[in-house]
């Protein structure tokens, strides 16, 4: 019988298939004690293990590539930790095989990460990946993982780690289901730039039998176990009708009244860079450069290194616009030379702008660094600082360009409520904003991104934040600047098209999403798309607020 489960769609396209598990967890190992004599034995065991595992998540990001690449590598730099290697080696050292010794250590570590804020909670997930593939290596059992099949399926998982999903064989894997995570996950990340449809925060999802038929929307979140005939062919009709249309859809992002609205990509270093062409952008609305700085995170690259990685961006779109954030450092990608390693909850510490106005030199290079990559492209060079509070971080900023000699224009990232309430004010400092979504709604509404359990805090049509976007949007307006969105909340073409009637001048988004959201712009005129974001913002939740504007779209 036809049963509907409703998630959090994170990722567009629709699955049918029957239903694969992920492998169970690896059991606790026996906390046994070992001789003393054994202890150096048991170090170097641990050691090689820790090595081993770091060296396969970083071949894996290799083999991956772009936004995948820079999540793995952060990964291996977790496996490295030296004081919870050093923690390990305590523990062994007293009596701990190896393998107990990860395990207890791990555990220590995960119960500070859980306590210290959001961003860092967040990263329990992946930080159990870890420990689990160390302690898999030194008890000799296989790592669980993606099911081995001949035949396509879905995927269902408590939680999906970023080694597991970066290496999905779309071929095989036709859509995901994740009890855990939220829209802003890693996994959902990672589900957009694969192209993969997916579902995340289903409660209930492991207990779907093995071998159960279903089908996944990862545009609505609804999950359909045991699908009628009826439904299927239904299913299957709107997803050929959907790929005919994007199919149809080309040129720049416009509604269907002319009202440009230029489609950007995300992306996070050269690697990202080919699929974002393909897939017809027109520029790049949010060009993270953090992938540089986790190669090594004792030291800052130098900027021969940066010009290099910067130019082979700035060299792919020529006479278009390119919008580079510099460094944001701290909270979940800590950097030794950086950021403090003492602070109760970095989330709400030193990060980002706060990190390199702290240090000047760093921030310094970079925008040298960008300033010459640019020399003799034809392209329009954008920079903006990522956590700015107000109109005092703003003036630091731009400040800091003009002494660089940076000849682009400086921007503000409004992340932090307070930089939308006074937009007017920090829009004295800057040429224009760019709104990260999903900043934007952790600290609007205290909740995790990385949280399941939270997930309808951060669900971007939650009205409040789209009453922060309007402050923003009609702020620029005021003052003759752009205002974009460089958040994921720009990837969902309904919501983009709430956004252009909110008065959004540009989207950026990941390359996968553009065809979807290009075709959905362009049909509708600008004035739906404003009674749409009135529709939206006079709701009282997500929800009603997605009810609402599909109900003005759609002529209800």
């Amino acid at each position: 019988m036809e049963t509907t489960l409703r998630g959090v769609g994170v990722s567009h396209g629709v699955a049918i298939g029957e239903v694969r598990h992920m492998g169970t967890a690896v059991l606790e190992p026996p906390a046994k004690q070992i001789p003393a004599d054994e202890a150096e034995r048991e170090q170097g065991r641990a050691r090689q293990a820790v090595e081993a595992v770091a060296a396969d998540l970083i071949a894996r990001g290799n083999l991956a590539g772009g936004e995948a690449q820079h999540v793995l590598e952060a990964q291996a730099m977790m496996a490295q930790d030296p004081e919870l290697m050093a923690d390990v080696e305590r523990r062994i050292a007293v009596g701990s095989t190896a393998e107990r010794g990860v395990y207890d250590a791990f555990a220590s570590y995960r119960a500070l990460l859980a306590g210290a804020g959001e961003y860092l909670a967040g990263r329990v997930a992946d930080l159990d990946d870890v420990r689990n593939r160390i302690v898999a290596r030194l008890l000799g059992v296989p790592m669980p993982g993606v099911p081995d099949s001949d035949e396509p399926y879905v995927l269902i998982a408590r939680d999906l780690a970023p080694a597991d999903t970066a290496l999905l064989d779309p071929a095989l894997v036709l859509g995901f289901v994740t009890e855990e995570g939220g829209p802003t996950s890693h996994s959902a990340i990672l589900a957009r730039a694969l192209g993969v449809p997916a579902v995340v925060a289903l409660p209930g999802a492991g207990e779907l039998a093995e071998g159960t038929l279903i089908a996944v929307d990862g545009s609505t979140g609804e999950i359909f176990v045991e699908p009628s005939d009826a439904k299927r062919a239904e299913l299957e009709s709107a997803a050929a009708a959907r790929k005919a249309t994007l199919t149809a859809a080309t040129g720049p992002g416009a509604t269907s009244d002319g009202h440009k609205v230029p489609l950007l990509a995300n992306v996070g270093g050269p690697a990202d860079v080919p699929a974002a062409v393909e897939a017809g952008a027109e520029g790049v609305g949010l060009f993270r450069t953090e992938f540089l700085f986790l190669d090594d995170s004792k030291q800052a690259p130098s900027e021969e290194k940066q010009i290099a990685a910067y130019r082979a961006v700035l060299e792919a779109f020529p006479e278009g616009r390119v919008v580079v954030r510099v460094l944001d450092a701290g909270a979940d990608k800590p950097l030794d030379f950086l950021t403090p390693a003492d602070e109760p909850n970095p989330a709400l510490g030193v990060r980002g702008l706060r990190s390199l106005l702290d240090h000047p030199d760093v921030l310094r290079t970079q925008l040298t660094a960008l300033s010459k990559a640019a020399e003799g492209l034809p392209v329009y060079l954008e920079v903006m600082a990522p956590m700015v509070a107000d109109r005092a971080d703003a003036k630091a900023f731009a400040d800091a360009c003009r002494e660089a000699g940076l000849n682009a224009k400086f921007g503000a990232m409004v992340e932090i409520p307070s930089a939308a309430l006074r937009a007017r004010s920090v829009l004295q400092e800057v040429e224009f904003l760019s709104l990260g979504t999903n900043d934007l709604a952790q600290y609007t509404f205290a909740a995790d991104r990385q949280v399941g359990a939270v997930s309808r805090l951060q669900d971007p049509w939650q009205p409040a934040l789209l009453d922060l976007v309007a402050l923003s949007a009609d702020a620029a307006k005021a003052e003759g600047k752009s205002c974009g969105v460089c958040g994921e909340a720009a990837s969902d073409p309904l919501l983009a098209c709430v956004l252009t009637g909110l008065g959004v001048t540009s989207l950026s988004m990941g390359a996968a999403s553009i065809p979807y959201v290009r075709a959905t712009l362009a049909k509708y005129t600008l004035a739906q798309c404003e009674r749409a974001a009135s529709a939206a913002r006079a709701a009282d939740s997500a929800e009603e607020a997605r009810r609402a504007a599909q109900a003005v779209l759609s002529g209800e």
